[in-house]
């Protein structure tokens, strides 16, 4: 038994074994990988922290290669902040992105913000079915026209959240808040990252209405 299952993915020990020591303090089981390789090697983490600056394979593929096979929460973690870097990790399936150097504070906040609503337990009842698309919260899969898509957790859950009360404007802060944390650090591009993936993954960009300058709210393509 123990806390949330935490893959450190992280090439420099001076990072890495102070980094693992603090988790560990915080209740979480960590496990370690130096290079990307031995990172796609690893099994069973319940969420991914992921430097991008490995000394074997890039850690924008690695994002790719574990978000290909797995929707298990990934944090990347860089030096890299520029604003390009960010959404291309976003986009690639990463969950959120944290810039060095970083509080541990803030670092432990996120992990706890990336693992709370994807290891809950599902609420029950059947599937939510607005037009052609199927929500089913109790297996967390979506689908549309009868066709399965593929999201990531925070996809799943930011789709769940408007899917609520459909038609319904749920504001920027209100988004943040319920799908990544109610004392959320990060960048709010994480929010138009994710919105933009689910539109696209969805076929139509008319799920997802901008109320410009508010928010958003699930729509009903035609």
């Amino acid at each position: 038994m123990g806390g949330v299952h935490v893959l450190v993915v992280e090439d420099d020990d001076a990072i890495a074994v102070p980094l693992v020591a603090g988790l560990e303090r915080e209740g979480f089981r960590v496990t370690r990988a130096a290079t990307g390789a031995a990172a796609l090697e690893a099994e069973g983490a319940e969420v991914v922290l992921l430097d991008l600056g490995l000394p074997d394979i890039d850690g924008f593929e690695v994002c790719r290669r574990l978000r290909s096979r797995s929707q298990v929460p990934i944090l990347v973690v860089s030096a890299r902040g520029e604003e390009v870097n960010r959404v291309v990790g976003l986009e690639l399936g990463a969950d959120d992105y944290l810039v060095k150097p970083f509080g541990f504070r803030e670092l432990v906040a996120r992990i706890r913000a990336v693992t709370r609503r994807s290891t809950a337990a599902p609420a029950g009842g059947t599937p939510q079915k607005i037009g052609a698309l199927e929500i089913d919260r109790r297996t967390r899969r979506v689908r549309v026209g009868g066709e399965e898509i593929a999201l990531t957790p925070k996809e799943f859950d930011l789709l769940a959240c408007l899917a609520e009360e459909p038609g319904t404007v749920v504001t920027r802060h209100e988004l943040l808040e319920d799908v990544w944390d109610p004392h959320w650090y990060g960048p709010t591009r994480t929010l138009d990252v994710h919105v933009a993936s689910v539109r696209k993954k969805l076929g139509d960009p008319g799920w997802v209405e901008t109320v410009r300058g508010v928010g958003f709210r699930l729509g009903k393509p035609r």
